[in-house]
């Protein structure tokens, strides 16, 4: 370990300590949702400021929370409920004495109220992007879902969704039904609803009424129009993820009522596994015991809050290691390019620098013009001082202090911090900062240890990134670009299209293509960088052949950039840009683009990239992760690539995937991800995606994807059928997308360490294959899944080991002592391809026991894992289910009812064949007759 790792393990270790001392602080100030004696606190709910005015949304969400919290209070044997909710209001709203945002914003909220963009559709959902156990993201409910009373009737009471919700986004539970798989065959070869329990009643309904379930079967299939209506009153107590809206419904699937044979998104994932078993396993559950006494909790609290206007300052390192690898130029570059494109019209701006003391540069200034924006970019600085010390809390209060001249308050302000030196005595201002209730997003340049800095960012909610000294970097502009104001107004949001650097040699060119779609155009703008000497040759041709040349550009010779603002709305379609150089060295040259929605009907596609977690350590791999979206709907078949750059080295480029295979949760929900984990050094590694979609593929997915709260076609109510209104579609009409998309995004930045210095051996096992799934044809069992790597999800594993039970606790609790499946002829293919595998079962199963079921009805587990060439395994994957010994031709065993029905109709066919055969025979006869009677006359005559 280098001395620099042992500083700052020493520093971090000091924070550390701090941080355990002030915990009830930064519990109040710093952290999100929380639990603390039995109760939530600091659950925040945002409207998106596309949301029209509507004080009943408050009221009904208030509502909402307060039913859900006793219903949630029982639903987990007394030991959780809701405690403090917070609903963040738009800034468009009439102020009303609401309270003001301290850390709060839309783009942190863990539900969030927002239109479909115009699209019909109102069902609750979750997005959901890790595996079984894990939060999800956010749940996003409708403004009509929560002011239209109809639509509980389909639903259930608000109260009860947000419960189903909730185990969705706090515990990593999936729903217990399927509406592509609403029917499956069970292991004694029935045809059975996917439901859970497998206790809740119904009747099988046509298009034209009740149905004997056996007219609504066609070879195992069922009809189209055939539905599964359930009884309004039911014994059955469970589950809340499979139909909260029925009144009998208060508990979730535990180990003895979940069904473990439905086809649905609980068993796939979970492998099996109920609900209840998932949450019991989670901190909230193993961390509380239940409520004490008999008594009901109290009702939630709560805080209504209205955004503002942004107000922001830029707090900039100038101190002499500022001078070192064209940082100062980096930094004026990049602060020049927010605050001319990026920062949003109306938001309050400030500019303050510090070395080891802090200086004001400007007071606040509001955008309303270019004319501002310029102003502001004069206060940047423009040299280093001779100082090498920094004192990053100089700088921050001095910050504090120019927030503070516009209301008194610090509340709801960001503090931008870019910085390239470590500072030791931050502690001295944490707990200032912290009740400033500002949000600190940190840009760390260079390789000084600041962890400090990152962990302060990480409890006010801010981002963190790590800017390299590499002259062709466009780290630091992407950082930039990626902090917008939080609201969640993507109409009014800069969306990057490109970023390109490169070293580029004498007299050559770096030249690209940048696609300009549709759905953006407005405030497009075209920067170029350089890095020594005058600016290089540009030439710029738009779709309609017109060329832009340097004297089109505006230059800032001091700040070495060169810009373009197309007016109006920027023509879509491919742009073509050169940049020659023209010097006698090799130069950095850097391009990045930037664009507006172009209208406000619809939203723009966007890219988010994120990590799992902030830092890891060696070997544990990180996951990356890029949301692609067009307002709430995912994009799929995008080109999505990872740039990973580390500290010292060369960037890694890695293409993410969303096929629900390797570290990719759920196939075709516009979250591409993958594994990363070519760690070359400790330190911090810089993350940027690229995405790219072709204009020949399909782009939108038809619906949004995510777990949904059920909506049921109707109920059975004293033996009447009573249908609910149909589920309004979510089905939206695509525009043709003449030219495909292209979008940047920086992830920020995280940390590895524990990497061995040199060549270390290999510790990265295949990743565990998470869709497997069984099909039995005839007498054969075919398995398929998508192939995992040589390493994690890269590469080409060995061999594969199935193995197989008709127990499931014995083949996910003793995997390695179940039947071994023999399948050496198979040999994996590259990570990421669908593998198939067929096997007869009856071969292997002497080694299984009976287990209490008949032969005909037996079903077996199936489950594999994959091993590299250093026989190192990957995890046991997800278990599959199958059932044997079923004649081909054998059909669905029906009911009693179904039996007698079916008994009946073939003694009509009987009856009916019979009189048919009298009827021909009698015609017949008497033809005969007739014949003979008049060939008797022709004789006579």
């Amino acid at each position: 370990m280098t001395h620099r790792d042992n500083a700052g393990s020493v520093g971090s270790l000091k924070f550390v300590t701090f941080l355990v001392a002030l915990s009830p602080v930064l519990l109040l100030l710093g952290a999100r949702v929380q639990l603390q004696d039995n109760g939530y606190d600091g659950i925040l709910i945002a409207i998106n400021p596309q949301v029209p005015e509507n004080q009943n949304l408050i009221t009904n969400i208030k509502e909402m929370i307060t039913e859900a919290s006793f219903y949630l209070f029982n639903a987990t044997k007394r030991r959780v409920f809701f405690r403090n909710i917070q609903i963040l209001i738009p800034a468009t709203w009439n102020a009303n004495n609401y309270s003001k945002v301290k850390q709060e914003s839309y783009e942190k909220a863990d539900v969030i109220v927002a239109d479909w963009n115009g699209v019909q559709g109102d069902d609750p959902y979750t997005l959901q992007y890790r595996g079984c156990g894990k939060e999800g993201r956010y749940i996003h409910f409708t403004p009509n879902f929560l002011l239209n009373d109809d639509l509980t009737a389909g639903y259930g009471s608000r109260g009860r969704v947000f419960v189903h919700e909730w185990a969705h986004l706090r515990w990593g539970v999936f729903d217990e039904y399927n509406n592509d798989k609403p029917f499956y065959i069970n292991g004694q070869n029935q045809i059975k609803v996917t439901r859970c329990s497998s206790d809740i009643t119904g009747i099988f309904v046509c298009e034209k009424g009740p149905c004997p379930q056996e007219n609504c079967i066609i070879s195992k299939l069922f009809k189209e129009g055939c539905v599964f209506i359930y009884n309004s009153t039911q014994n059955a107590t469970a589950s809340i993820m499979f139909m909260q809206s029925l009144s009998s419904v208060v508990e979730f699937c535990n180990a003895s009522t979940h069904n473990q044979e439905a086809p649905n998104l609980q068993n796939q994932i979970c492998s099996l596994r109920s609900a209840w078993d998932v949450m019991a396993d989670s901190a909230d559950f193993k961390g509380s015991l239940p409520w004490k006494g008999s008594e009901l909790p109290p009702p939630p609290t709560f805080t209504v809050t209205q955004a503002s206007d942004k107000v922001v300052c830029l707090v900039l390192d100038v101190s002499s290691k500022m001078a070192e690898a064209d940082r100062l130029l980096q930094l004026q570059q990049a602060a020049e390019f927010y605050l001319m494109q990026i920062v949003e019209i109306h938001s309050f701006v400030g500019i303050v620098s510090f070395d080891g003391k802090g200086e004001i540069r400007a007071q606040l200034h509001q955008i309303n013009s270019d004319d501002d924006r310029k102003l502001l970019v004069s206060y940047l600085p423009t040299t280093v001082s001779a100082e090498a010390e920094t004192s990053i809390c100089s700088g921050l209060k001095k910050g504090f202090e120019v927030v503070e001249k516009l209301n008194g308050k610090t509340y709801g302000s960001v503090m931008i911090l870019v910085t390239s030196g470590g500072d030791e005595h931050i502690g001295n201002c944490l707990l200032t900062v912290l009740s400033s209730g500002s949000t600190v997003h940190s840009i760390v340049l260079g390789s000084s240890a600041v962890g400090n800095l990152e962990e302060l960012s990480h409890v006010t909610g801010g981002l963190k990134f790590y800017v390299p000294d590499k002259p062709n970097s466009n780290s630091m502009i992407d950082a930039f670009s990626r902090i917008s104001s939080g609201s969640g107004d993507l109409f009014q949001q800069s969306i990057q299209l490109e970023s390109m650097g490169e070293n580029v040699s004498p007299y050559h060119q770096l030249k690209n293509t940048v696609t300009v779609d549709n759905s953006v155009g407005n405030d497009t703008i075209f920067l170029v960088m350089w890095q020594t000497s005058g600016p290089p040759e540009i030439v710029l041709l738009d779709p309609t052949g017109r060329k832009y040349y340097l004297n089109n550009f505006i230059i800032n010779e001091a700040f070495r950039t060169a810009s373009l603002l197309i007016p109006g709305t920027a023509k879509p379609g491919h742009w073509i840009y050169s940049l020659n150089n023209t010097h006698h060295s090799p130069q950095a040259l850097k391009v990045t683009v930037a664009s507006r929605a172009s209208s406000s009907t619809g939203p723009p596609a966007t890219v988010e990239a994120f990590v799992e977690r902030d830092s890891t350590y060696f070997p544990h791999p990180v996951i990356i992760y890029a949301n692609v979206k067009r307002g709430f709907y995912p994009i799929l078949n995008a080109t999505v690539t990872a740039m990973v750059e580390p500290e010292i080295g060369d960037p890694v480029m890695l293409k993410l995937s969303d096929d629900g295979a390797g570290a990719d949760v759920i196939k075709n929900d516009g979250i591409y991800s993958r594994y990363f984990f070519s760690f070359a050094v400790n330190g911090r590694y810089s993350l940027k995606v690229h995405v790219n979609h072709s204009p020949s593929v399909s782009a939108v997915a038809h619906s949004v994807l995510g777990s949904h709260a059920m909506y049921v076609p109707g109920y059975i109510a004293n033996g009447n059928i009573q249908m609910n209104a149909p589920r309004k579609s979510v089905r939206r009409s695509e525009e043709e997308q003449k030219w495909g998309f292209s979008r940047v995004s920086s992830g920020g930045s995280f940390s590895v360490v524990g990497v061995p210095t040199g060549p270390h051996p290999d510790v990265f096992p295949p990743c565990k294959i998470v869709d497997l799934k069984a099909v039995k044809m005839e007498e054969e069992v075919t398995l398929s899944w998508t192939a995992p790597g040589e390493d994690f999800d890269q590469g080409q594993a060995t061999s594969y080991e199935i193995r197989m039970s008709n127990n499931l606790q014995s083949i996910q609790d003793d995997f390695n002592n179940a039947v071994l499946v023999n399948m050496s002829k198979l040999k994996p293919q590259q990570a990421g391809t669908r593998e198939m595998f067929t096997f007869l079962p009856k071969l292997f199963l002497n080694g299984l026991e009976p287990d209490g079921e008949t032969q005909e009805s037996r079903r077996i587990y199936v489950a594999m894992r994959a091993m590299d060439k250093n026989s190192l395994k990957s995890a046991v994957s997800n278990v599959a289910q199958v059932s044997l010994f079923i004649s081909p031709n054998s059909a669905p065993v029906l009911g009693r009812d179904s039996l007698i029905m079916k008994g009946v109709l073939i003694a009509i066919s009987l009856i009916g064949i019979i009189c048919l055969i009298i009827v021909i025979a009698h015609y017949t006869l008497n033809r005969k007759k007739r014949a003979d009677k008049k060939e008797n006359g022709t004789k006579l005559l």
